[in-house]
């Protein structure tokens, strides 16, 4: 049965800097936006305020919609999915107390679920910062903007 995924993420700016996340999911490390899937009964916004909650203990407010995508995409990790990703600008409510890292996939320990943060200028950043070919879109469309 093939159906849709919907992801919804956030663009976390500050000082000309995006916060982005490493993560090992599967045996693979990755580099996406914080954010995540859209649950049954959940609105976009709610999603996004849930899913930084949840990874970065993070209360946040979308401001305005950045991206939606506009071209087919299948899950990287099942095939018969098709994945929809939504992206906002979000303003964090509080101060950020998690740790960044400035180096890529900086894990205490690399095992399925490790998470890590970093910030990248969002002057320099390319496609080739990203796993994905929706965060690589977004990537290059927020580099351009500057």
């Amino acid at each position: 049965m093939k159906h849709f995924n919907v992801r919804v993420y956030g663009i976390l700016e500050e000082n000309g800097k995006v916060l982005v996340s490493d993560e090992h999911i599967k045996g693979v490390n990755i580099t996406k936006f914080p954010g995540g899937g859209l649950e049954f009964g959940e609105g976009l916004h709610q999603c996004l305020v849930r899913e930084f909650k949840e990874e970065l203990d993070l209360r946040v407010e979308p401001v305005s919609h950045f991206y939606t995508t506009d071209f087919f995409v299948a899950s990287a990790f099942n095939t018969n999915s098709q994945v929809i990703s939504i992206y906002y600008r979000v303003k964090a409510l509080d101060p950020l107390q998690i740790k960044t890292s400035d180096t890529a996939f900086d894990f205490p320990k690399v095992k399925n679920g490790a998470q890590s943060f970093r910030w990248i200028e969002q002057a320099r950043m390319s496609e080739n910062d990203f796993t994905y070919i929706i965060d690589k879109r977004v990537g290059e469309m927020l580099a351009q903007l500057r």
